[in-house]
């Protein structure tokens, strides 16, 4: 078996894996760099590689995943689609918003195989394998193997989530786990107090650019006040929680309660005097794209919670001052890195989604993960 990390190791976004096994080639998510520019933007991959894939499985719909299934389609890919239900009910829109040289192809892809967590398939000789991530409903990890060997792709996954739940993850030979967070211990309930200290500093309303999928959940769960959503969040915010197999046990309800009592909000509207929940969390893309902007000039606060990216809105706002960042944790935090990778028992780990920098740190906290493993190698597993 043959690993290739195609984007998103030694470096955050346009992640992307590729598995051989004796007869089959698999790409495990394709993402974009939003921070990137030219070619760095989309995975590393040639047009002879994405010709030689026999499919591309999707870990979940946000745009350092899921990106660049237009770009992959545009340059050659013609194998089959794989992803969850609830991913391929948001993919389209990610891909549109975040990839507009490519994304058409995308948006006229057909045939896309539905897959569920717990469900185990195969292609080729490759046997594939998922289950929930806690990062996103309908957000998976991903385990691949040729009968001989196995290596489990984390994407993005949270064992700390107050609102989703995560499967355990299989014993495994090797493991690309989500290193987002570095070496950072802290984790959901202090993060959470925190944001909410900072909410009751703030009681005539901010503004919180989340990304639809995942992290909305996580602040609907967390508020202890009444918010507003930007109306076109409403439905798909629903929808996710339709399927409570994908919800903590008994944190459906609530939920539901508090995005039916939310208060639609429009960019044509003033501002109301309550936190305002906009997408996405960086200020590219969505309402979040016009309402920071508009937030920035009227001095609204604004409060960001997740990844910021060189160059984008939310990030320069920050840099500037100008608005305030407490990061929820919707990746592992190092005791949850380090919990999974004691349980899996994998002799190979490589974080994914943070710098070489951050890689060395995580070599300092267990001696399985190597740090020399970035965007253009590749490793094999052999033997036992």
């Amino acid at each position: 078996m043959i690993v290739t990390l195609h984007g998103g190791f030694g470096e955050k976004g346009r992640t992307s894996v590729g598995v051989e096994t004796g007869n089959t080639s698999l790409l495990l998510d394709v993402g974009v760099n939003t921070s990137g520019s030219g070619a760095d933007i989309y995975p590393r991959i040639s047009q002879g590689q994405l010709r030689r894939q026999s499919a591309i499985v999707v870990s979940h719909a946000h745009e350092d995943h899921v990106g660049a299934l237009g770009w992959c389609l545009a340059n050659g890919f013609a194998g089959q689609v794989f992803m969850t239900a609830e991913t391929e009910a948001e993919m389209r829109d990610i891909v549109a918003a975040y990839d507009a040289a490519s994304g058409r192809a995308a948006l006229a892809i057909s045939g896309i195989q539905i897959i569920a967590p717990g469900q185990s398939f195969t292609v080729g000789d490759a046997i594939i394998a998922s289950g929930r991530s806690g990062h996103t409903v309908g957000g998976i990890w991903l385990s691949v193997s040729d009968r001989r060997h196995r290596v489990i792709y984390c994407a993005d996954v949270v064992p700390g989530s107050g609102v989703l739940g995560m499967d355990p993850l299989p014993p495994c030979d090797a493991i690309l786990f989500d290193g987002s967070y570095g070496v950072d211990p802290v984790g959901m309930n202090e993060r959470t107090a925190q944001i909410k200290a900072w909410l009751r500093e703030h009681p005539g309303g901010c503004l919180l650019p989340t990304p639809l999928a995942g992290r909305s959940l996580e602040l609907l769960g967390a508020l202890s006040e009444p918010a507003a959503i930007h109306a076109s969040m409403r439905q798909p915010l629903l929808r996710q929680i339709a399927d409570e197999s994908w919800l903590r046990p008994g944190i459906g309800a609530l939920l539901r309660e508090r995005i039916l009592a939310a208060e639609d909000w429009t960019d044509n509207m003033p501002f109301p005097q309550r936190p305002i929940l906009v997408h996405d969390g960086m200020g590219i893309a969505g309402p979040a794209a016009v309402a920071i902007g508009r937030a920035a000039r009227e001095r609204l606060p604004i409060l960001l919670t997740g990844h910021l990216p060189t160059g984008s809105p939310a990030q320069i706002l920050f840099a500037a001052g100008r608005a305030a960042w407490i990061r929820l944790p919707t990746h592992p935090t190092l005791p949850d890195n380090l919990a999974l990778l004691r349980a899996c028992g994998a002799r190979i780990a490589v974080p994914h989604s943070c710098s070489p920098d951050e890689m060395e740190q995580f070599r300092g906290q267990f001696p399985a993960v190597v740090r020399t493993l970035v965007t253009g190698q590749s490793f094999s597993l052999q033997g036992r």
